[in-house]
């Protein structure tokens, strides 16, 4: 069994895409709001801190020292189920990294800001919600 079967990860994902609170008003056509793989990763590992050693990654960043993090494993794991599965509860799209010099995000509880290692190089950022409709 892999580690993303043995840990629930596509139920604890769409138990955070769920908590999103919009922030537009109720109703907007834009719908509900994507997150990104670090808003993700920050949301599991604030819900359960054990999950990081489980998968032996953490939520990652700019000089963190790791090639391989929590927000790489959620979007490389869930851009695989969505293109598998046309009728995946989640969606994701692109957002473009052109003229984005930094993203940096906030954990809870005080923890040191994260970083995204994205910025500022060829790769666009993944987001993700749950999918609206088809």
């Amino acid at each position: 069994m892999s580690l993303w079967v043995e840990n629930d990860m596509t139920n604890r994902i769409l138990t955070v895409l769920h908590g999103v609170q919009p922030n537009s008003p109720e109703g907007h056509h834009f719908g509900r709001a994507f997150l990104s793989s670090y808003q993700i990763a920050i949301r599991l590992l604030d819900e359960d801190p054990a999950l990081s050693d489980s998968l032996n990654l953490d939520v990652g960043g700019r000089g963190t020292g790791r090639h391989v993090s929590l927000a790489q494993y959620i979007g490389q794991n869930l851009s695989r189920q969505i293109k598998a599965d046309r009728h995946h509860p989640v969606e994701g799209v692109f957002m473009s990294n052109e003229l984005v010099r930094q993203v940096v995000y906030r954990r809870p509880g005080g923890e040191d800001d994260v970083v995204s290692s994205l910025a500022g190089t060829p790769y666009d950022m993944a987001l993700f919600r749950l999918r609206e409709h088809d």
